[in-house]
């Protein structure tokens, strides 16, 4: 048997297929790509498309559907690329103006493949595969979002409804829900969901449950940050279970505006090319909350401005109401009208440059407050 310096048996003298078999098969995906690098042999039986499909297979079982495992035989490490791709969290970017050295240029995919899971407790609710069709004008010009259950549609789960802020909400922090986006032309693939719930709030009027998982993450215009939201729609009778009435997907924007398909697929595109990092604990509810917060200071903001723009038009009144008046006290006077005419250009260029400073006065404030 194969020893090492120290005298102890060494993982070359293991036949290959107990350690695929018996050892392998028990890591985690993290744990199994740093066995990779322990040795050449590790390496070779640790790129086994088979054990990754396995990985992949009870993570998502979703990712069991023909449609994915056409569209992953396709990537350049299969199963272990869709792994990689879907596991971590995405690198949460700060925006960037964009300029001729950054600029990217965008090149629509025609489809989008949707795998998504929702476990609870570890146990699996509902898991659906879907594809959206992304070249036609009217996709593009629309709001971009997905509707996951059909019409009528309805999912069980254990949750019993209390019909108070009380047990439900807690018990329903405890649903776990996963969505992979594919890109097939480019052979990629991005978790877009936060796994864990950033926020569970009752609808004041219906008395839904909306449980809300988010991912921050730039908009690809240097103009702010965006959120991809899914929100999990759960409804019941009190004293029965809850059950899932709505699962739907979308990205907004600072104002709270959803963006059309055409800029969602944009920042898709940078999100789904861009880094990955290892998930923390909370990481995705802290992004949320700090979205909440810099959104809040947006609107705080752009009312500001409003409000300075209401002004501007006052005053403009006002000047144009004096002009009139000048040209009614000098129109008796040979050079009235040339008197009116300096009076209304003087006037209308300080509002003008009034008016211009406000704005940038207002975005630099802003940006300081961002960048701070």
């Amino acid at each position: 048997m194969a020893e090492d310096d120290g005298g102890r048996a060494a993982i070359t003298a293991v036949h290959p297929d107990i350690i695929q078999t018996l050892i392998l098969t028990k890591l985690d995906g993290p744990t199994l790509i740093s066995a990779s690098f322990a040795s050449l042999q590790l390496q070779n039986l640790c790129s086994d498309d088979e054990l990754w499909r396995k990985f992949c297979n009870s993570s998502w079982p979703s990712t069991s559907d023909p449609l994915i495992k056409n569209a992953v035989a396709a990537f350049p490490s299969g199963h272990r690329s869709l792994f990689s791709d879907s596991f971590p969290s995405i690198t949460h970017n700060e925006p960037k103006p964009i300029t001729g050295n950054n600029s990217k240029q965008y090149f629509p995919s025609p489809e989008l493949i949707s795998a998504v899971d929702i476990h609870f407790e570890g146990n699996l609710l509902y898991s659906k595969v879907l594809t959206n069709e992304t070249e036609s004008g009217w996709f593009m010009s629309s709001p971009f979002r997905i509707e996951l259950l059909g019409h009528k549609e309805i999912v069980p789960t254990p949750v019993k409804f209390d019909g108070e802020d009380g047990n439900s909400k807690l018990e329903l922090q405890k649903m776990k829900l996963s969505w992979i986006l594919i890109d097939p032309s480019r052979n990629r693939a991005v978790n877009v969901s936060s796994l864990h719930p950033v926020s569970v709030q009752r609808h004041w009027l219906t008395g839904e449950l909306k449980v809300r998982y988010s991912t921050v993450m730039g908009s690809g215009a240097g103009e702010g940050l965006v959120q991809c939201g899914i929100v999990v729609t759960c409804e019941g009778k009190e004293g029965g279970e809850l059950h899932v009435r709505e699962v739907s997907m979308q990205i907004e924007d600072m104002d709270g505006k959803v963006l059309c398909g055409k800029d969602s697929l944009v920042i898709l595109q940078e999100v789904i090319e861009g880094g990955r990092k290892k998930r923390k604990e909370n990481e995705e509810k802290e992004n949320y909350e700090n979205f909440l917060e810099l959104k809040k200071k947006w609107k705080e903001n752009k009312q500001k401005k409003e409000k300075n723009l209401d002004m501007m038009c006052i005053a403009s009144g006002i000047t144009i109401l004096i002009s009139f008046w000048s040209l009614i006290v000098f129109g008796s006077r040979s050079n009235g009208k040339d008197n009116f005419i300096y009076i209304m250009v003087y006037c209308m260029e300080n509002l003008l440059l009034g008016y211009v400073n406000m704005y940038y006065r207002g975005v630099s404030n802003f940006t300081g407050e961002t960048s701070g």
